[in-house]
């Protein structure tokens, strides 16, 4: 069989361990050149370490690929940009991003620190943004490209104690969806999956209840490299056709996500007053509310 990325130049961000050195993995298998970025922090992001990104560049020499490790953080503009720059100095070229990079700082609203929120959301959303800007002029450039960006059922659906996480993740859906919007006409494609796996971050959840240690079980279940072939494909020639969608994975399923569109509308001649929204106006629509569902209120059958 031929290699679906033969040749290509991908860069995986916070490639280091979990998905993101699944995804490293499949793409050198799939013939691409890859460039392992990963500066190495706890879960949270705090500290450094080189290792994690210099293992998965020698597991993937060692299994005949090519691949070079990148250290900055993509939670500053300039940093991210060497990112970029890493691919074109040693490969001369870059045709995917995958921004998986993330770290979770996980409290219940009214506790969240301004910091939390901060460091989620700079490393989550701004990130994406950072790592795809600057990799956006070269795919204007050369005229093609893509991008797979990482959302997550917290944002989509809901979950307790994610509010920075949250925010992130249903924002990354807005990015992606305007840079397919913007770039379509370079035929630059944009996607997002969210993604259902056993990794360190997941490794967070607490289990103090016989309830949550049977999730967290479960979630086990779900290796990280169930989630790399999906990317593997949105990034190859062969996904020429698919952009501004949501994908789900979760083991051997393959979501595609609805998105925001109108599902029930009310109207009055004479136009609307506080009172007369209370009296007809939100009766009417309240039949089509949403619950304040969480990821595991929708997701309800065991993982296959």
């Amino acid at each position: 069989m031929s290699k679906s990325l033969q040749d290509k130049v991908i860069i995986v961000t916070g490639a280091g361990r979990g998905i993101g050195r699944e995804i490293a993995l499949l793409c050198a298998a799939e013939g691409a050149k890859v460039v392992v970025n990963d500066p190495g922090g706890a879960s949270d992001g705090a500290g450094s370490n080189a290792a994690p990104a210099e293992e998965v560049v020698e597991e993937i020499k060692k299994r005949g690929g090519t691949a070079v490790a990148n250290f900055e953080s993509v939670a500053e503009a300039i940093p991210a940009s060497k990112i970029v720059k890493t691919a074109t100095d040693h490969f001369g070229r870059l045709d995917g991003v995958v921004n998986n990079a993330g770290i979770l700082r996980d409290m219940i609203f009214h506790k969240m620190s301004v910091e939390a929120f901060e460091a989620v959301i700079k490393v989550h959303l701004m990130g994406s943004f950072y790592v795809s800007h600057a990799a956006a002029r070269i795919f204007r450039e050369q005229e093609s490209g893509s991008f797979v960006h990482f959302t997550s059922t917290s944002g989509l659906i809901g979950n307790f104690g994610q509010a920075n996480y949250a925010a992130a993740k249903l924002g990354i859906v807005g990015l992606s969806k305007s840079i397919a919007l913007d770039m379509g006409r370079f035929n630059v494609r944009s996607n997002c999956v969210s993604p259902f796996a056993w990794t360190r971050m997941i490794g967070t959840i607490p289990t103090e209840t016989e309830a949550e240690k049977a999730r967290v079980e479960k979630i086990k279940q779900m290796g990280p490299e169930k989630i790399a072939p999906l990317c593997g494909y949105l990034i190859s020639d062969s996904a020429r056709d698919v952009t501004g969608q949501i994908f789900g994975v979760r083991m051997n399923e393959i979501f595609l996500f609805s998105q925001n569109r109108p599902i029930r509308s009310v109207q009055r001649s004479e136009g609307w007053t506080p009172q007369s929204i209370a009296e007809h106006g939100m009766p009417a629509l309240k039949g089509s509310f949403y619950k304040l569902d969480r990821s595991a209120d929708i997701f309800t059958w065991d993982p296959v």
